[in-house]
């Protein structure tokens, strides 16, 4: 049974991704499973830090990316959307080079909060890094529903 209460096609969430650190990161959604969303970012000069591996923030960066797009595609996105509250990670493993795919699957899919456990793994399928993220569900502002809908526009 599929969580998503929206769907969506890859591309249309790659558009949306446009002009934004995801985009310059190169982080590209590359599945959507009936309980799952991952994500693939290439280790190289944008993403390692200066003893050459994968820089820790870019890793938190792929998990909060995978965590908050799935999150979002659970909840009613004409009157909610999910922002991060909070986020962890455990660094396993150094990684110099290839891609990296992080797998966000829910913990917790609440009415106020939802949390998310996403996995990174290198190409050779070890884990690189564990990640926890919560996020809050909110009410979007009257004014984001009428922006998205297309109404109210001169």
């Amino acid at each position: 049974m599929s969580i998503w209460r929206s769907k969506i096609a890859l591309e249309e969430l790659q558009r949306l991704q446009r002009n934004t650190m995801i985009e310059y990161l190169d982080i590209n959604v590359t599945d959507i499973g009936p309980d799952y969303l991952r994500a693939t970012m290439p280790v190289d000069r944008r993403t390692v830090q200066a003893m050459g591996i994968l820089h820790g923030g870019a890793s938190v960066a792929l998990a909060e990316t995978v965590g908050s797009l799935a999150a979002n595609l659970c909840v009613d996105a004409k009157t909610q959307a999910c922002v991060g509250q909070e986020i962890n990670a455990n660094h396993l493993r150094p990684v110099t080079s290839g891609l990296v795919t992080g797998t966000a699957r829910p913990i917790h899919l609440g009415t106020r909060s939802q949390v998310w456990q996403i996995e990174i793994r290198d190409e050779r399928e070890r884990m690189v890094c564990i990640s926890r993220l919560t996020m809050a569900i909110i009410d979007r502002p009257a004014e984001a529903i009428t922006r998205t809908s297309g109404k109210g526009e001169s």
